[in-house]
């Protein structure tokens, strides 16, 4: 697992998973399963029956006791290696690029871009509600890790 020191803006965190990449992306692009690998999404509501660019849906989320929801929408979906969505609230791209490792592993690659900025609204409420920036974005870093070990984790069974 690798990650990168986290910024105010981009985050990445990487595995190579032991499965090959057509079951990877069978799991991550079923959005509603997010919650089981995800440590901030509670739930999430896919607005159609399948996912793919356009496609818009919800997720709760949370930190300890505080819950929110966010809304966002497909802006990449490139079966079976790329998969991207836009977070409407804070304007945020995250990403899931699927690369063959040979020998049957898949290569993951896990993002969070901010191409547009974060929005001010989504700093303010993150400076009043969740810890501020630098720790908000610690634990987005944290629990995109964490995400990834649990995606391998489920994937390599």
């Amino acid at each position: 697992m690798t990650a990168t020191t986290p910024t105010p803006t981009d985050l990445l965190a990487t595995t190579t998973i032991d499965a090959p990449r057509d079951r990877v992306w069978a799991m991550v692009s079923d959005l509603r399963r997010m919650a089981s690998w995800s440590d901030q999404v509670v739930k999430t509501f896919v607005l159609g029956r399948e996912v793919r660019r356009g496609t818009r849906f919800v997720n709760i989320n949370h930190q300890g006791w505080k819950h929110w929801p966010t809304t966002a929408q497909v802006v990449r979906y490139a079966p079976p290696s790329d998969l991207a969505f836009r977070v409407v609230e804070n304007r945020t791209v995250w990403s899931f690029r699927l690369e063959d490792a040979g020998d049957g592993r898949t290569r993951v690659v896990h993002r969070r871009e901010a191409p547009d900025g974060v929005s001010a609204l989504s700093r303010g409420l993150v400076g009043l509600a969740l810890g501020g920036q630098d720790r908000f974005t610690a634990a987005l870093q944290e629990g995109m890790t964490a995400t990834l070990v649990r995606l391998k984790a489920d994937a390599e069974r």
